[in-house]
């Protein structure tokens, strides 16, 4: 019970504790009925028919709780469970919870014998109630998020009042909002890194990019002496980035993309815009706006209630700024950010990709705007890590080049990771993906174009898992693909053993997304 609630409580994490979210997941990953619960649905079913004894079902259903703690704690996540005081707090619960219901059915055949239950005996009933809450724990968890629901909010009232007053004190603080349907992440990360050639800069770490991880950053990291806070805001619904620019007041704000993300939550492109440009809205009078024009839906929202500039890359009509001269190298990338007001930086830069150089010119804008010099700019811009899981490339020892973007496939994203896996010439060019997730209506339709332009453009295929699978597949095969390159294989694990078999020196391999903790 207690491996089984771990479980429930990390998958109520990844869907932020909200339980009509939470409730959805276990609807489509089908984790209600999943082989687990099955199997303890089918020794209750044999524990109650009295074809055992009582002690043969007590090892029956030790070995079989052995084996499935087991399988869950060698059970690989990519986002771990993280053991915050909130989780602390829903573990015991449900402990309760779980006891309570025990020491209320142990009291009652107490009381009454076996006759209290019909034919069953004391034992039955102990380890039936063992394996009830097994296959309902998560019902428990749910109601455990309920019962706390007045106490979280006091909770993060407090802590939320808390990070107000800090920055409340920091008058003169320059506080900087990011958000965006994808690229937000590594835009903070490159920003962070160029404005630190001149300021003390604190940025949310990680994805702590909701109400509560900006709050916990301004509580635990935020110092007297920081200049600029760089703060990353993310959506899934109406209102949330307003949230969190209510508490902060971001004097300047890039929105980086609009695009189909989180179309489940959102239910329309339309919305989508609207929450990103909550930030741009919240931007006082003699704020500063940077907005991506290469994304229709950032190009076509006016703004007249602050100023604002807009940057391209592969659409630069109507744009303020621009890249241009872009050469990929085996070192990296050049290229020269260009702006009407006269502004034209050379720069080279490890990473590769347009969505990297995009997300780079973001930051210039907004180092240029704060009064940075090129040189400075050019030495921080030099000098910038890939960011792990986007687009990162390594090469390994074998001769063998690795692209890795497993963080989290977006349609921009992905057909820039196809596009830039597409120019290497040196051996097979081969991509291994599961295909895109949360896109709502639009899922079979953008995975069956990603089909299709990896058929159209790369060597090599291996999809991964059923949840995708068939978009990914007729997308690959209209493109005419040799279906002797086209793998299906049902784990990352399989991938790899694939992999080690047609791998040979100077091939390529993209990673395009991982398998999400709340997709099967």
């Amino acid at each position: 019970m207690i491996i089984n609630f771990r479980h429930d409580i990390h998958m109520l994490q990844q869907n932020s504790y909200r339980i009509d979210r939470y409730w959805k997941w276990l609807n489509r990953s089908g984790d209600i009925s999943s082989a687990t619960r099955m199997v303890n649905v089918g020794i209750l079913l044999l524990l109650f028919s009295t074809l055992l004894t009582t002690a043969i079902n007590a090892i029956i259903v030790a070995c079989t709780c052995c084996v499935q703690a087991f399988i869950l704690l060698r059970k690989k996540f990519k986002k771990p469970l993280v053991f915050t005081p909130r989780v602390k707090r829903i573990y015991s619960v449900c402990a309760v919870i779980s006891i309570a219901i025990s020491l209320a059915v142990i009291l009652t055949v107490g009381r009454g014998g076996s006759d209290a239950f019909l034919y069953y005996t004391g034992g039955q009933i102990s380890l039936g109630i063992i394996l009830f809450l097994c296959i309902f724990s998560w019902t428990v968890a749910i109601f455990a998020v309920w019962l706390l629901k007045p106490i979280e909010a006091s909770i993060n009232a407090k802590y939320r009042n808390e990070a107000i007053s800090i920055l409340e004190s920091m008058p003169d603080i320059k506080i900087i909002g990011i958000t965006g349907s994808y690229g937000k992440t590594s835009t903070k990360h490159y920003l962070h890194r160029i404005l630190s050639e001149r300021f003390d800069v604190l940025m949310t770490p990680g994805s702590y990019n909701t109400p509560m991880g900006v709050i916990r950053t301004v509580r635990e990291m935020m110092k007297p002496y920081h200049e600029i806070f760089i703060c990353e805001m993310g959506a899934k619904q109406l209102g949330d980035i307003k949230e969190i620019c209510d508490m902060v007041h971001p004097q300047i704000g890039i929105v980086t993309a609009v695009g189909p993300m989180h179309l489940e939550s959102f239910k329309s492109i339309e919305n989508v815009q609207k929450t990103k440009f909550e930030l741009i809205d919240a931007l006082p009078s003699d704020g500063f706006g940077v907005i991506n024009n290469d994304f229709e839906w950032c190009a076509n929202r006016p703004v007249n209630n602050v100023e604002v500039v807009r940057y391209g890359v592969s659409d630069i009509k109507g744009c303020d700024y621009v890249a241009t001269d872009i050469k990929y190298s085996p070192d990296g990338t050049d290229f020269t950010v260009e702006g009407k007001d006269g502004t034209r930086i050379y720069l080279h830069t490890r990473l590769v990709g347009e969505c990297n150089i995009s997300n780079l010119v973001a930051a210039v804008i907004v180092a240029v705007h704060l009064g940075m010099t090129p040189d400075e700019i050019r030495r921080a811009v030099d000098s910038i890590d890939q960011v792990e899981h986007r687009l990162n490339v390594k090469r390994t020892p074998g001769g063998v080049t690795i692209i890795d973007d497993a963080f989290n496939s977006n349609p921009a994203g992905s057909r820039m990771a196809v596009d830039v896996l597409s120019q290497f010439k040196s051996g097979k060019r081969i991509i291994v993906t599961p295909g895109m997730i949360e896109l709502g209506s639009e899922q079979e339709k953008l995975n069956w174009e990603l089909g299709k332009q990896i058929g159209e453009k790369l060597d090599v295929a291996v999809i991964v898992g059923a949840y995708n699978r068939n978009a990914l597949v007729d997308g690959i095969r209209s493109a005419d693909f040799d279906e002797n390159n086209l793998h299906i294989v049902d784990s990352f694990a399989d991938s790899q053993v694939l992999l080690s078999k047609i791998l040979a020196p100077g091939d390529t391999v993209l990673y395009e997304n991982d398998l999400p903790d709340s997709f099967k």
